[in-house]
């Protein structure tokens, strides 16, 4: 009862996963840093991106975007076209 023994294997095998039957102690701090790092990365790769975007057809007016709150060149362009539209609002009033 109880079932079988492990099954017996070389003691001279490698492997970078760790083995047969692994279990390191510290696998819980070796995964917080591997996420923290992939993580990190992430965020310098999103940043660069977002600032290197450029669009040569900007997305219409009210209509949803996700990368219009976080995209240089299309937060430039929204802030031009609002200052040429009080402009013209001014101009028509007077």
């Amino acid at each position: 009862m109880g079932g079988a023994r492990k099954i017996p294997y070389p003691k001279h095998v490698w492997s970078p996963s760790g083995g047969w039957y692994s279990q390191p102690a510290n696998w819980r701090a070796n995964t917080a840093v591997a996420l923290a790092c992939i993580f990190g990365v992430s965020a310098i790769v999103f940043t660069i991106s977002a600032n290197l975007e450029e669009r040569y057809h900007y997305p219409e007016p009210g209509r949803f975007y996700p990368s219009r709150y976080w995209s240089r060149g299309v937060i430039e362009h929204e802030k031009k076209m609002a200052e040429e539209a009080a402009n013209k609002a001014k101009s028509e009033s007077s």
